[in-house]
């Protein structure tokens, strides 16, 4: 037994070890995503090339966290789990809003489809998703066709969703756009080109490490 003690003594870390396994977990996190999270406040703030720091769409400030949505992935899941530095490839994410969907919903629709695809190579790092309070018959019928690779989100049962208040869907449809860690944090409506949007998105991915 005292043997036993013993060893199970000597097995414990020192503080010195701890300390250390500490500083080197904290190195490897800012090696994985200190680039991310500097290319963000650089594209927020403009901070070190304000003159070419330039937008189409609408930052959302501060950005809200996609938890705050509260919206289920199409798998019944928290939308949130699909983010956050935990992930191997965590994407970006595209979604489009609309309480009811109109015209305007529909071309937002298209320019999200539009836009991922136009990104080529990079398009498996962005995901497209829709949260639509209602769909109508006609357009239920025609999903599967014509955006079959557009996620449809639910709202948690007995959750309201803290929308952006720039970005209420109720107000006007719009698309967001998510980064990996969960932030939403730029906004279109139906008066921006799916050109802009895809140089927005270009330059966030060539300033970003992740997703």
């Amino acid at each position: 037994m005292t043997d036993t003690t013993a060893e199970l003594h000597e097995a414990e870390p020192t503080p010195e070890q701890v300390r250390r396994g500490r500083r080197t977990a904290l190195l490897l996190f800012a090696i994985g995503f200190g680039p991310m999270i500097f290319a963000t406040i650089m594209y927020y703030t403009g901070w070190l090339h304000p003159e070419t720091r330039s937008n189409h769409g609408e930052l959302i400030q501060p950005a809200v966290p996609v938890a705050e949505l509260n919206l289920l992935d199409a798998g019944g899941d928290s939308l949130e789990t699909r983010f956050g530095p935990q992930l191997q490839e965590p994407k970006w994410m595209l979604m489009v809003t609309a309480q009811t969907c109109g015209d305007d919903c529909e071309q937002l629709l298209y320019l999200a489809r539009q836009v991922n695809i136009a990104l080529g190579k990079h398009a498996n790092r962005v995901g497209r998703a829709a949260w639509i309070g209602e769909v109508s018959p006609e357009l239920q019928q025609r999903w599967d066709t014509d955006y079959r690779s557009m996620e449809r989100l639910q709202i948690a049962p007995g959750a309201r969703p803290a929308w952006p208040e720039q970005a209420n869907p109720a107000d006007a449809p719009g698309i967001l756009v998510v980064d990996p860690f969960g932030n939403v944090m730029m906004h279109y409506d139906a008066e921006h080109t799916g050109k802009q949007m895809l140089e927005d998105l270009k330059h966030l991915m060539k300033l970003s490490q992740i997703g």
